[in-house]
């Protein structure tokens, strides 16, 4: 019989690849979402995960074998963040009828576990790279460890199994998304194709120079599947990344090229993209109107501040993987060819010219 899955998120750029995965491999899936999106193959579940009545209505008939948890909402400080996010996860597990048989419940999280929440982001005392699951949490407030805490709590409460996953920043295909680097270099290289300016590197130094990975929304949506399907992997938090590693200067020209765009030369300063595209969102408009494109709204494209926070970090990020590899997964992604198969997605769906 088909197994039944739920992903809460499923618009988003993980939840998307975690539901398409799931129906080519027979599942029956329920997407959640405030306003879901048309899936094809996924039955949708309109729910606000911050209203736990609302929640529990919408989830009272739905029994998954497998819950996927790709969602968070963000708010204006850290503890506005382990407010509303930790009751998100625990509404929707108080939702869901108790379970009769078997049910693993994954959560998607990410580096932050180690680096620091945005208010406190790369800075103070971190771990040392590359960064391993079996380092600790960090001394400080962070909405990743409520929404572990909830996942804990139901799931011993429930008997149910777990997995937290961590990837670094995800390379995938959503509309307004809160952190969505892939489509936010994609539009910047397209207004600066569009005007001429030279595609600058936003960042740092240590970001330009050091190496860093990163995960795409196929492979970690893989991670998560298998991750549910093996007993050995049960009740664990795992890394993942797509399993090379590089550096921006090579990167950035790589992306350049793809659009056929100029990489200016890197000096060292850094120029986040909020001010480069501060006065940008008029002439999406126009190029999207000129071009026919679905999506006029640049702020519905495009996170400059999530890009520059992973870019301006001052020091190397790099995840170890290993514990999945021993445990069998065996998933592997190039991180350029996730960018350029990213690109090629924006513009069939008529997102970029």
């Amino acid at each position: 019989m088909a197994k039944t899955a739920l992903v809460a998120g499923a618009s988003g750029i993980v939840g998307a690849a975690t539901a398409a995965l799931l129906v080519e491999r027979g599942w029956t899936v329920h997407g959640l979402a405030r306003g879901p999106a048309p899936q094809l193959g996924v039955q949708p579940v309109a729910a606000d995960l911050q209203d736990a009545d609302t929640t529990a209505a919408a989830l009272r008939d739905v029994h998954p074998d497998a819950v996927f948890i790709t969602t968070w909402a963000r708010q204006d400080s850290e503890a506005e963040n382990i407010r509303v996010n930790g009751a998100m996860v625990r509404n929707l597990l108080d939702a869901l009828p108790r379970p009769t048989g078997p049910r693993h419940v994954a959560l998607v999280t990410g580096l932050k576990h180690y680096l620091g929440p945005f208010e406190a982001y790369g800075k103070g005392t971190l771990p040392q790279t590359p960064f391993r699951e079996e380092q600790g949490r960090l001394d400080v407030e962070n909405f990743y460890y409520a929404q572990e805490d909830e996942l804990f709590a139901a799931a011993a409460r429930d008997g149910v199994t777990w997995s937290v996953h961590r990837p670094h920043t995800v390379i995938g295909l959503a509309v307004g998304n809160a952190m969505n680097m892939g489509t936010t270099l994609a539009v910047y290289a397209t207004l600066c194709r569009e005007t001429g300016r030279a595609f600058t590197f936003p960042g740092s130094a240590a970001q330009w120079s050091g190496l860093t990975d990163m995960t795409d929304a196929g492979q970690l949506a893989r991670h998560l599947l298998w991750a549910t399907e093996t007993e050995a992997a049960h009740d664990q938090a795992f890394n993942v990344v797509n399993g090379d590693v590089f550096r921006w200067q090579w990167m950035w020209e790589r992306i350049a090229s793809w659009f056929g765009v100029a990489a200016a030369p890197f000096d060292g300063v850094m120029r986040p993209l909020e001010q480069q595209m501060a006065d940008d969102a008029a002439l999406w408009r126009e190029i999207a109107t000129r071009e026919g494109l679905a999506e006029p709204d640049l702020s519905r494209l495009a996170s400059p501040w999530h890009t520059d926070a992973d870019l301006g970090r001052p020091i190397e990020v790099v995840t170890d993987m290993s514990k999945s590899r021993r445990l069998g997964f065996p998933d592997y992604q190039p991180t350029d060819d996730a960018f350029f198969a990213l690109f090629d997605r924006l513009r069939a769906a008529r997102l970029i010219p």
